[in-house]
């Protein structure tokens, strides 16, 4: 199964084979919907990914995020990876974990490589800038797009929008370079822009059986008024190990902010 989710992520047939035991089920469950045609008019399926505890935090309030989930969601993350055409994560990501955002527990193509990077607070000695092993974006705002790219980065200037950059401006951009399946890995202040921004197709959620009492918020959002204003969906879960999976289809909804 994992084969044919693969090939077809590649471009080849869209039709999948019959489950053949209940592991093919489960994966055929998860990933398949990460492999439709994207529906959204800007020609991009976007998928995203959050560990956290059961109080909701994905990190510390030292940073210390490693690990929060177990072994499992580590390679489904590993299997996002490899379904997407491209991977991003923020500045702060990068900074505090120096991912190499590469594809290592799951055979399958490893991504394009996307930093979102506003005002270019990166320098060139993070892996995703040296290693070579796939090709890496460095995504900025337009006004500090002069700046020479750091390593064998190219630097992608995206316009800005209140509170960062224009993500449906960077989403056009890369349908324009072939890119029509992304997966956002983090952190949650990034993955929450793109919630607020209406621009989430479906939400990976992995939470684990762990209470840390203070930390890193899974989402940062802007208020709304009233829980009614949010957005209320019938998520599938699913067990990785010792956590649960939340997958939720999100359609490109987002709350209703005040």
């Amino acid at each position: 199964m994992w084969r044919a989710l693969i090939a077809r992520r590649q471009g080849g047939t869209r039709v999948l084979p019959e489950p053949a035991d209940e592991a093919a089920g489960s994966l055929k469950a998860l990933f398949a919907p990460l492999t439709e045609a994207p529906s959204a008019a800007d020609g991009v399926l976007v998928f995203a990914h959050l560990a956290q505890s059961l109080d909701g935090r994905i990190a510390t309030a030292s940073g210390a995020s490693r690990w929060i989930t177990g072994e499992p969601d580590l390679v489904h993350t590993h299997r996002m990876r490899a379904l997407a055409q491209a991977v991003l994560v923020g500045a702060g990501t990068a900074r505090a974990d120096d991912p190499r955002l590469t594809v290592r527990l799951v055979p399958g193509p490893n991504p394009v490589r996307i930093i979102l990077d506003p005002e270019r607070r990166l320098d060139d000695g993070y892996s995703v800038f040296r290693d070579g092993e796939a090709p890496t974006w460095l995504v900025c705002a337009e006004d500090f797009s002069d700046e020479p790219p750091p390593g064998r980065a190219e630097v992608i200037p995206v316009p800005r929008a209140p509170g960062g950059l224009d993500l449906a401006a960077l989403l056009r951009h890369l349908r324009a370079r072939g890119i029509t399946h992304l997966f956002v890995e983090g952190g949650g202040v990034t993955v929450g822009r793109f919630l607020a921004a209406g621009l989430i197709d479906r939400l990976h959620i992995a939470v684990a059986p762990l209470l840390l009492g203070s930390g890193v918020p899974s989402l940062s959002l802007p208020d709304i008024a009233a829980p009614e204003d949010g957005v209320r969906f019938s998520p599938k879960v699913h067990r990785l190990g010792e956590d649960l999976l939340f997958d939720c289809a999100l359609a490109r909804r987002r709350p209703t902010w005040r």
